[in-house]
């Protein structure tokens, strides 16, 4: 009984030696190679379309900006009705 507890401790003891990770530092070369891979395969914007895109964003928040401060002024003066407060 005893020997085969002994025999499968050490099977577990060679799994684990297998399966055991490599050093931190090939795992980190590793993953800073993978990074260099995948940075290589992005696609930057050229500059015409990134000022593009800066006009529309600019756009849009001035529209979004308008229409939150008519929506303010206007819930503003509703209130005034209804607390009867010069405006």
């Amino acid at each position: 009984m005893a020997d085969k507890k002994l025999e499968a401790t050490k099977a577990a003891k060679k799994t684990a030696n297998k399966s055991k990770k490599p050093n931190v530092f090939k795992r980190l070369v590793k993953y800073l190679g993978a990074c260099k891979g995948e940075l290589k395969k992005i696609t930057w914007p050229t500059a015409k379309q990134t000022t593009k895109n800066f006009g529309i964003v600019i756009a849009v928040i001035v529209v979004i900006g308008l229409f939150i401060f008519a929506l303010d002024q206007g819930l503003y003066a509703l209130l005034g009705l209804f607390m009867n407060t010069a405006a």
